[in-house]
């Protein structure tokens, strides 16, 4: 079996070394230094989370990853996630195919309903109308991904009629995930459209997610498809020790779940719980190379998934503590899971 990882941001907003907040400029800048100091440390994958705010400034997810396409050569590179329901299928399958057309065919996205919803204001939709927006625009974007002229009408978007949309790809369509929470709904939607599965897990037991990697394949069975690949995206913080590690990552962890706690329902983090999620049997991969290695081997046997993308930063961290993160996931990190799962 063949396994990939990947490491994903959301534009953390960065720290200086005196602990002042970089402009949000200069944060989007070391993204993409970071992106290419990611394909020199042997990662496979870069995706970056589409954020509306102060604290993860990265509403333009595609440009960055452009920048980073035009430095790179190997590495593929994504959403981590896409907001398609305050999104325009049509503009989203645009951007993503001229990224796989300046890069060479290394592109993906992954598609969200939105757990966090600032888009939602910001582009003037109504949460009344979570699902019914994401339904309808997974819908098209999945005729988008067919190639040809597109005929297509729903409740929310205008119709296309007979409409060619353009660039067409050069070898077929690119890999499309949906990001999936906890909902079975939207397992079961991402089989039925065709959609590799992407678990987001950032809290609580992982092994609890093994359920929805069954239902998965149940449904690829049942629509007719074949077997498609399961992901598993979580938090973490990597450096040359577990003490390390967490005293890097717990203060800044804190400061953005209480920020969080109240708009997406979170329960204020503690010492205690912390503690916990970064054991053996929790969602945070924050430790030392061998820790987060152990845990990311186990976690993927446990869920039948064959990527393992890492949600790396945290606002506040600094440009200089992210790179050896990635230095560390892709040099020791890596190749320890490989032989781990041999």
């Amino acid at each position: 079996m063949t396994y990939t990882f990947g490491l994903d941001t959301f534009g953390d907003r960065n720290n200086d070394d005196d602990g002042k907040p970089l402009s949000h400029a200069q944060t989007i800048r070391n993204v993409v230094e970071e992106g290419v100091f990611a394909e020199q440390a042997g990662v496979d994958f870069f995706g970056i989370g589409e954020h509306h705010t102060e604290y993860f400034p990265m509403p333009a997810g595609d440009v960055v990853l452009a920048a980073i396409a035009a430095r790179t050569m190997r590495i593929r590179l994504g959403s981590a996630v896409t907001v398609l329901s305050s999104d325009d299928p049509v503009r989203v399958f645009q951007r993503y195919s001229t990224l796989n057309a300046i890069s060479g065919g290394r592109a993906e996205v992954i598609l969200g309903r939105g757990s966090s919803i600032e888009s939602f204001p910001l582009f003037g939709y109504d949460l009344a109308d979570y699902e019914e927006l994401f339904e309808e625009k997974a819908t098209l974007f999945a005729e988008l991904l067919k190639g040809g002229p597109v005929t297509w009408e729903g409740k929310i978007r205008p119709p296309l009629r007979n409409q060619d949309v353009v660039p067409h790809t050069e070898s077929g369509p690119f890999p499309v995930w949906i990001g999936v929470g906890g909902n079975p709904q939207s397992v079961i939607r991402a089989a039925r459209l065709g959609f590799s599965l992407a678990l987001a897990i950032i809290g609580g037991p992982p092994d609890r997610f093994a359920a929805y990697s069954q239902l998965f394949q149940r449904a690829l069975e049942k629509f007719g498809r074949p077997p498609l690949p399961v992901l598993v995206h979580s938090p973490g913080h990597i450096a040359a020790t577990d003490e390390q590690a967490k005293t890097e990552f717990w203060p800044r962890w804190r400061e953005i779940i209480t920020l969080m706690a109240a708009e997406r329902g979170f329960a204020l983090p503690t010492e205690e719980s912390f503690d916990r999620e970064t054991g053996p049997h929790g969602a945070l991969y924050v430790g030392s190379p061998e820790t987060v290695a152990q845990k990311i081997a186990t976690n993927l046997r446990a869920l039948d998934a064959t990527r393992f993308d890492l949600k790396y930063g945290m606002p506040g961290l600094t440009h200089d503590q992210l790179m050896t993160n990635i230095e560390l996931y892709g040099h020791q990190v890596i190749p320890r899971v490989r032989e781990l799962l041999s």
